[in-house]
């Protein structure tokens, strides 16, 4: 990726600050699938707006993305809206813009950890308010409100998973934690103090650590790197996550001053994960512990979940890596 411009990168960072409706989010949806200028434009401005959103505005979140995935995919978003209202859109610091355009510029692999170092490091730039206001934005989504987020998630035991029977959810979940050395709750709780956030986002980011796994595996996400990306729209759209907002805005803006190709494959992933966590019944409150002796099967058809309709092959980014080897 060639390094962007100034006159880009100002631009990019004005546009981020005049985050649009449903229908401007459609519109520009829309208009970055054609070719030329006006569509380059269309796709920074694009990026720029989840980019806003995601650092400056959570409460604008929903409606942004409902309005670009209708516009993307030419079909609507079928949940009930999560309208902005005037919900505040914080200044985004010069300091934060530096580190955001020193993340772009990164010649090493965008690798998970890579990403994820990167992401913390922008959140450190975000003003005290940004997570009360992220917290109302979650709480916002369907189900999320009834989630007594005064008592913390119980830890998963790896000897409970052990204990599942064969063609279970809980023995799926074990295998794919052992088999890929994956850690159980992928990130320390306690050391990322996760217990002090605003309420529901103490119970909210507790949860999807232990339970992000398990969304791979009933909501039918491969674990690939496209369909991290997938997934992590899907968790977005399930319940605000902001982490998932930041990171979805890191591969945006990446894309955006990139080929027009990878572009499209980015918002093709986005858009139709999107499409399908918000078509999906809340899965932060399904008991987990309660159901490890069910067939993930069984467990769709109890919940009304349906696997993601991957657009493309799950592991099209590890082929591409291949090829260009």
């Amino acid at each position: 990726m060639a390094v962007p411009p100034k006159p880009d990168r100002d631009f990019f960072e004005a546009e981020a600050s005049r985050l649009p409706s449903f229908e401007e989010a459609r519109n520009l949806a829309v208009a970055s699938k054609s070719n030329g200028e006006a569509a380059a434009k269309a796709r920074l401005i694009l990026a720029a707006a989840l980019a806003g959103a995601a650092f400056a505005a959570p409460k604008h979140v929903a409606e942004i993305y409902d309005g670009a995935a209708s516009g993307w995919l030419d079909a609507p978003v079928n949940a009930t809206r999560i309208p902005a209202h005037d919900a505040p859109v914080f200044p985004i610091s010069a300091e934060f813009w530096a580190s955001f355009w020193d993340a772009i510029d990164a010649r090493e692999t965008f690798d998970a950890l890579g990403i994820t170092a990167r992401i913390v490091t922008l959140g450190l730039f975000l003003p005290p308010e940004f997570q009360e206001h992220a917290a109302r934005a979650s709480a916002a989504y369907p189900g999320i409100a009834r989630i007594d987020a005064t008592h913390m998630p119980p830890r998963v035991q790896l000897d409970d998973l052990a204990r599942c029977p064969e063609g279970s959810l809980g023995n799926a979940f074990y295998r794919l934690i052992v088999d890929n050395k994956f850690d159980l709750e992928v990130l320390d709780r306690d050391a990322l103090q996760l217990r002090d956030l605003t309420p529901p986002l103490n119970y909210l980011n507790t949860r999807i650590l232990q339970a992000h796994d398990l969304w791979h595996i009933v909501g039918g996400y491969d674990v690939t790197k496209l369909h991290e990306i997938g997934i992590s729209a899907f968790q977005l759209a399930q319940f605000g996550h902001s982490y998932s907002a930041m990171f979805l805005a890191f591969i945006a803006a990446v894309s955006a001053f990139g080929e027009p190709e990878g572009f499209a494959l980015s918002m093709q992933t986005i858009f139709t994960a999107w499409k399908h966590g918000r078509e999906t019944a809340p899965m932060m409150l399904i008991p987990w512990e309660e159901i490890w002796n069910q067939s993930t099967e069984a467990i769709r058809a109890k919940y009304g979940i349906v696997p993601y309709p991957t657009p493309f092959p799950a592991n099209l980014l590890e082929q591409l890596e291949e090829l260009r080897a």
